[in-house]
C-alpha cells in the first residue's frame, strides 16, 4: 500500500514528521511526498493559521521546541514566520521522482526549522537541492515554469476535495491521518486497523445540542 504525505515547509509540525518518517513500516518507495499549499487548505475551510492566534503561536513554537528537544534534533526555526513557502513548495513539486523529491523536502524543511534559513532565499533553496543531489540552478529555473506553478495549485485543490484540512496529513487507503504524533495510527492502518464506520455515521448524524457564536467573547 502506498501513503501520500501532504506537507508545506512553513508547518514546523509537517518538518517534525518529515524527521520521523523512519518510523512508518513502509518501503522508501511507499511514500509519495505532496506539496501543498496550507493556506489554501485553511481558506478552502474557513480556518486560520496556529501562528494568527497569539496564544497558539507561542504554545506551538515552545511544543516543537520541546518535541525538537525530546527527539534530539537542532531546531533554529526560520527568521520569518509565517513566510510565504511558495518558492520552496514549487521547487518540490518541480521533482518527479518519488525517492528524489522526499530527499529534496526533507532538505528544504530542514533547512528552514532547523538551520533557520529563509526559504525565499534562492541560495538556501539552491543548496537543499545540491545537498538532495539535484542541480539546483536547473531545478530553480523549472519550478518557475507555469505548468509547475499548475501543479501546485491542482495538488492543494485535490489535497482539499480528498478532505485535507492541514499538515501533516497522511492518507493510507481512504483514510486521512492529521498530525506528526499519529505515526502510529499510520502503522496501525498499515497492518489492517479499521474503523467502524456504521458508528461514526451514526456519531456523525447526532445533532448538535449547542452552537457556539463566531466571537471573541468570554461568556460571563
Amino acid at each position: 500500500m502506498r501513503v501520500t504525505f501532504y506537507f508545506d515547509p512553513v508547518s514546523p509540525y509537517a518538518w517534525l514528521a518529515s524527521r520521523q518518517l523512519d518510523r512508518l513500516n513502509l518501503a522508501p518507495d511507499q511514500l509519495d511526498m505532496q506539496p501543498v499549499l496550507f493556506a489554501g487548505l485553511l481558506g478552502a475551510h474557513g480556518l486560520v493559521g496556529p501562528a494568527e492566534v497569539p496564544a497558539k503561536r507561542e504554545h506551538t513554537m515552545r511544543d516543537v521546541l520541546r518535541t525538537a528537544a525530546r527527539l534530539g534534533i537542532a531546531c533554529q526555526g526560520p527568521p520569518t514566520h509565517p513566510f510565504n513557502p511558495l518558492r520552496a513548495l514549487r521547487l518540490c513539486i518541480a521533482v518527479d521522482e518519488s525517492a528524489a523529491r522526499r530527499r529534496l523536502a526533507c532538505a528544504v524543511m530542514d533547512a528552514a526549522w532547523a538551520d533557520g534559513g529563509d526559504l525565499n532565499d534562492e541560495s538556501v533553496l539552491h543548496a537543499a537541492a545540491e545537498r538532495s543531489g539535484l542541480n539546483g540552478a536547473r531545478l530553480l529555473e523549472r519550478s518557475q515554469d507555469p505548468v509547475v506553478k499548475q501543479a501546485l495549485v491542482a495538488a492543494t485543490d485535490a489535497a482539499i476535495a480528498a478532505g485535507v484540512f492541514g499538515v501533516p496529513t497522511f492518507r493510507v487507503g481512504t483514510e486521512l491521518v492529521w498530525g506528526s504524533d499519529r505515526l502510529a495510527t499510520v502503522n496501525w492502518l498499515l497492518a489492517g486497523g479499521t474503523v467502524d464506520d456504521a458508528l461514526m455515521n451514526d456519531i456523525l448524524a447526532r445533532p448538535p445540542s449547542a452552537t457556539r457564536p463566531r466571537s471573541r467573547s468570554v461568556p460571563g
